[in-house]
């Protein structure tokens, strides 16, 4: 199948819980508020279900995982906050019509991850579990989600690394020479900086953290990172030259890399450094286009969109009942 590993739709009582909100992340009509990041303003027809549908057969696909976006911070609401929010999107996204899958996401408030909530969404249907990478940032991001990842590894589901939500932005300083200091309630970045620094930043982290932590841990499990990882796997001579190992020559064909917002160079460099067969094809939809890579041949692309996700996601291949 033609699939997709990588985009989001938000479910109408999804929206219509994020619209009852107070606090963020919040909907004012179709403007979102997160803690991080200035307003945005959401394109209703970019959840409209009949259209995205519509949207994904003309991009030729059999298959689009759609997630919770991590960036919202959900998972780490209270859990009379999170639990519904998080009912209301596996509910109304196992309910997607053809070509949609779902990845699962989990509560990861206190006290602990709910590892039984995980079980009823993937024996519902979901193809696997995504994960914030905020939450596997280092050892102890790893151990605490550990009983969810040893879930997903004993229903041979993947793992999937979606960025988090950016932490919230602090003004700089007032310069000497300045007509007059920013407000707390200016943005003191660009409104791409989210998307170019601290959610790439966050991918790095994790994936060095899972070569450290999570796959001697996990030696099974399949991952994918969103985003090619933020071309950490590029850093491979600065780890073998900095004592990080001596096995940069060696591919660890359970760790996928999914191509979101990025082309034919990035893509080029990140199979080079990882080879072809664990790089798999995802959109971001809404928020980015698909871009297929020019790598020279069609058995590439066929790579990308067919072969490298069916092998991601396991023998189903993502298939929903």
């Amino acid at each position: 199948m033609a699939t997709d590993v990588h985009q989001h739709i938000w479910p109408p009582e999804f929206l219509a819980l994020l619209r009852s909100r107070t606090a963020p992340p919040r909907l004012d009509g179709w403007t979102l508020h997160l803690p991080g990041e200035p307003p945005y303003a959401v394109d209703p027809a970019d959840h409209d279900i009949a259209a995205r549908a519509r949207l994904a057969r003309t991009d030729g696909l059999d298959l689009a995982l759609v997630s919770l976006s991590s960036p919202l911070g959900i998972e780490y609401l209270p859990p009379t906050e999170a639990v519904p929010l998080l009912s209301a999107f596996h509910d109304g996204a196992l309910d997607l019509p053809a070509p949609f899958g779902v990845w699962a996401s989990a509560r990861l408030s206190a006290p602990e991850p709910d590892t039984a909530a995980l079980r009823r969404e993937l024996a519902r249907g979901c193809v696997g579990l995504q994960l914030p990478a905020t939450a596997l940032l280092d050892a102890a991001g790893w151990d605490r989600c550990a009983p969810l990842l040893d879930v997903a590894a004993e229903q041979d589901k993947p793992l999937f690394v979606h960025p988090g939500a950016a932490p919230t932005r602090r003004p700089p300083p007032p310069r000497a020479d300045a007509a007059r200091p920013l407000s707390p309630a200016e943005p003191a970045e660009p409104a791409w900086w989210p998307a170019l620094v601290p959610y790439v930043q966050q991918l790095h982290a994790s994936w060095f953290a899972f070569r450290a932590f999570g796959r001697p841990r996990h030696p099974d499990l399949r991952v994918c990172f969103a985003a090619l990882a933020g071309l950490a796997p590029l850093h491979g001579e600065r780890l073998v030259a900095r004592g990080g190992g001596r096995d940069r020559g060696r591919v660890d064909c359970r760790a996928f890399y999914e191509t979101s917002s990025y082309g034919t160079r990035a893509v080029d460099a990140l199979v080079r450094a990882v080879g072809i067969d664990v790089v798999v094809s995802g959109s971001d939809r809404p928020y980015a286009t698909p871009v297929l890579p020019d790598l020279g041949a069609d058995a590439a692309l066929h790579a990308l969109r067919h072969a490298n996700p069916a092998r991601l996601l396991g023998p189903t291949k993502g298939a929903r009942p």
